[in-house]
């Protein structure tokens, strides 16, 4: 039976602005896949990321490349060579995902969970601005146990101490988004030690990180815009702690999957991380997080609204999905 592509860019409203050391946004701006075989229906979401010369337009671009492989039935293991890793195969990978549950009457996570999936704590962000607005934001949040903080710039010393000291029993993850530099590094990672921090996410820019192998770590870091794929992380070794794992660089949850299971062979510490988008985007990451050391899946919270219907956050605790959703 012949199948159907249907490829749509839609837009959801933050509830407030969200900014890192790169810039602000004010929505999230995602790509929808829907991929259909007679009565059931498939969807994944991918989230386009400017760092990596994405756009809604050239992502949609690469999905349309190959149309007509996918109505003719390619499968995932063919979409992995055809397609490279990034936001546009992820959509693609977690629609076929989906659509092969349907197609089966099984759940997703029966295949790819040793357990059935259990409810999981995510972090919740607090976006970069100066460190008393940073220290409202961590105040309102500090009944959450652990805390993502967007740093990565010149000075962060005081925006560290002032989010520790308002949210004094949560755990606390900064993301630096590769603003930091050699300069500033070691000054900012005695503050992040000092001040209970349990993880440092991508310090300094990607390829720019040799220091990292000579200094000492107070605090693990763990690798985002380093880490994207299974084949990479050889090249970490030595640099980083842990691996943030993100199904739009993986390209999808086939090589999400590969990634956790090399990660661990390695030896480093796993998070499995969002970029801002819809619970569309993250029920197929929660069932790579199962296992994982950090989770932050967040992406929901920050929206004015969601899709329909959406994951079930209580508080900081994020159930899986539901069939009505994915998977």
């Amino acid at each position: 039976m012949k199948r159907d592509l249907f490829v749509e860019a839609e837009r959801f409203p933050l509830a407030a602005a969200f900014t890192i050391s790169r810039g602000s946004k004010t929505e999230a701006a995602v790509l929808t896949c829907t991929v259909s075989e007679g009565e059931n229906v498939g969807r994944g979401e991918c989230v386009p990321y400017a760092r990596y010369g994405e756009t809604l337009e050239n992502v949609r671009e690469a999905i349309e490349a190959v149309r007509d492989l996918i109505v003719a039935g390619m499968s995932r293991q063919e979409l992995q060579k055809v397609m490279k890793a990034g936001a546009a195969r992820n959509a693609v990978d977690c629609a076929l995902w989906d659509l092969e549950a349907r197609q089966e009457g099984r759940r997703v996570h029966e295949r790819v969970c040793a357990a059935p999936p259990r409810a999981l704590t995510t972090a919740y962000t607090i976006s970069l601005g100066e460190p008393d607005a940073m220290a409202a934001q961590a105040r309102e949040h500090a009944h959450r146990p652990l805390l993502k903080v967007k740093v990565g710039t010149g000075d962060d010393v005081s925006r560290i101490e002032a989010v520790a000291t308002a949210a004094p029993a949560s755990r606390i993850i900064l993301d630096a988004n590769e603003g930091w530099s050699p300069e500033n590094i070691v000054r900012h990672m005695l503050a992040a030690a000092r001040h209970r921090v349990a993880l440092i996410e991508q310090p300094l820019p990607a390829g720019k990180d040799a220091i990292l192998r000579s200094i000492p770590h107070p605090v693990p870091i763990c690798a985002d815009e380093s880490a994207h794929t299974a084949d990479q992380l050889e090249e970490l070794l030595g640099l980083y702690d842990a691996v943030n794992i993100k199904l739009d660089k993986t390209g999808g949850l086939t090589g999400a999957l590969e990634l956790r299971e090399r990660a661990r062979a390695l030896g480093f510490g796993v998070m499995v991380g969002c970029m801002v988008g819809t619970s569309l985007a993250m029920a197929p990451a929660l069932l790579v997080a199962q296992d994982a050391d950090f989770v932050d899946l967040d992406g929901p919270l920050l929206l004015a609204r969601d899709r329909e219907p959406p994951l079930s956050y209580e508080g900081s605790l994020v159930s899986p999905p539901q069939p009505a959703l994915w998977g």
